[in-house]
């Protein structure tokens, strides 16, 4: 048996499909049917990724997701199941560590090929040592970033951000380097994000504490230099 994949979906008939397909392609699969359900069978299972609706009963989707990030599944890949005129849940879902989503009604070759992709990038990988500059903390296991006793208010792909660049200091990392790390292989949203969520990131740490962090290499990409001031 090969990978196991939680559904959680409130549509039987939906869930139910995905479970037979799934099955015959050789997943394992587990289902619940409300938020509060999932979010715990996510907390308390092993799963290599999950399937999740954002249309749900007692919790909905994003809230899943926020607490599932939030409750030490930072690197659980989450793919979001959302509506077809659902923008804002699909940016924020992106936004708060969906790896991926898929608009309903969809078809079963693009919900496997999403979850193939999002199984071989396996998310951002495991937690790493507490990352440190100057007075900046970066504590990837707890999600948690500190400038000197001050908390830093990062978004998830913020923090991913920061944390890959801490993770690289000194090396030069492209923007096309940062998409595949940051927002995964087959991100295909809007090209400057990168340079969108940088500037997020200046505003939040350079503007208010007064340090240069992040630099920028014209023609290549983003560096962080050194330890600090």
């Amino acid at each position: 048996m090969g990978a196991r994949i939680l559904i959680v979906e409130d549509e039987a008939r939906l869930a139910r499909f995905l479970e037979l397909e799934l099955v015959h392609e050789g997943y394992a699969v587990d289902k619940a049917a409300d938020g509060r359900a999932g979010l715990d069978m996510a907390l308390t299972g092993e799963y290599a990724l999950v399937l999740l609706d954002v249309m749900l009963p007692g919790l909905n989707g994003l809230e899943v997701l926020r607490r599932l990030r939030a409750g030490g599944r930072a690197h659980l890949p989450v793919i979001l199941l959302t509506a077809r005129d659902s923008v804002m849940d699909k940016v924020s879902g992106l936004d708060m560590g969906a790896n991926d989503y898929i608009t309903k009604p969809f078809s079963i070759e693009e919900v496997l090929a999403r979850i193939r992709a999002a199984l071989r990038s396996g998310g951002p990988g495991p937690a790493s040592a507490v990352l440190r500059w100057g007075e900046l903390c970066l504590d990837p296991a707890r999600h948690t970033a500190l400038y000197g006793s001050a908390p830093l208010t990062l978004t998830y792909k913020e923090f991913l951000l920061l944390q890959t660049l801490l993770e690289n200091r000194d090396i030069v990392q492209t923007r096309d380097m940062l998409l595949e790390k940051v927002w995964g292989y087959d991100y295909a949203g809007e090209t400057n994000v990168v340079d969108v969520y940088i500037r997020y990131l200046r505003q939040k740490i350079d503007s208010v504490f007064g340090v240069k962090l992040i630099h920028t290499v014209r023609g290549m990409g983003y560096v962080i230099k050194g330890e600090g001031p």
